[in-house]
């Protein structure tokens, strides 16, 4: 079964960050439906996109956004799905205006935060897999590769650092 995690940005800018979370998203084989949609100045369409995110058939959502950051938090307030929220560093501040505003939802309109940037974006793809795995066995199966693939590489770059320096 593919399931379809939505992706929605509030500036086409934000495109270079969150094609992590798409990439990482595919990895895992899930769709992404991905629109640019900003809180401020296309709120009614925001709005739309988030209210019928279900009927669409969307499974949850990553927001990414910059500055202020409402984005994440009105998505979140028009839909039962899972928001996954990442701040992006777009203003002077370095990112910290944005997570702020992602992490410092009121309560009843919650909102995952991840890290600032490509990062949080690949682990925002990751963290939506992780839901979906609780109940895709095919999902779960491929996380557990990942997470195994992961362990490997780090056992392997110990094993060269090893042998090059305990003489």
């Amino acid at each position: 079964m593919q399931h379809t995690i939505g992706v929605i940005m509030g500036s086409d800018n934000d495109m270079e960050i969150m094609k992590e979370a798409v990439t990482t998203l595919r990895e895992f084989g899930l769709k992404a439906e991905v629109i640019v949609s900003s809180a401020h100045r296309t709120p009614e369409r925001t709005i739309e996109w988030a209210r019928t995110a279900r009927e669409r058939g969307l499974k949850a959502i990553i927001v990414g956004a910059g500055a202020a950051a409402h984005l994440a938090g009105v998505v979140s307030a028009k839909t039962t799905l899972p928001v996954v929220g990442v701040p992006i560093d777009a203003t002077s501040l370095g990112g910290l205006d944005a997570l702020l505003s992602t992490v410092q939802m009121p309560g009843g309109v919650p909102v995952a935060s991840m890290a600032i940037g490509k990062a949080g974006a690949k682990n925002a793809g990751i963290y939506v897999a992780m839901i979906i795995g609780t109940f895709d066995p095919e999902v779960a199966a491929k996380l557990d590769a990942f997470k195994k693939d992961m362990a490997d590489k780090v056992i392997e770059k110990s094993r060269r650092i090893e042998q090059e320096w305990n003489v």
